[in-house]
């Protein structure tokens, strides 16, 4: 039973694209691992607060993640 476990900082993804990675992720581990166990196969998403996060010693915020994807906040 795998158990894939993603970080992200609140904010950056909508439900949409939340429902998206957990889809694509579970697909890939079924690719990877068999159907059989695609009942089984768990994918967390856990949110970390904005600010609690950082890169090269700046805190990151939504605003930062999605001025990095090229949109507006």
């Amino acid at each position: 039973m795998p158990l894939v476990t993603i970080d992200i900082i609140e904010n950056v993804f909508t439900a949409e694209q939340k429902q998206e990675i957990i889809e694509k992720v579970t697909q890939t581990m079924v690719d990877i691992e068999g159907e059989a166990l695609r009942s089984v196969t768990w994918v967390k998403l856990n949110e970390v607060r904005e600010g609690d996060w950082g890169i090269g010693g700046t805190c990151l915020r939504a605003a930062d993640v999605h001025r990095m994807q090229g949109r507006s906040a």
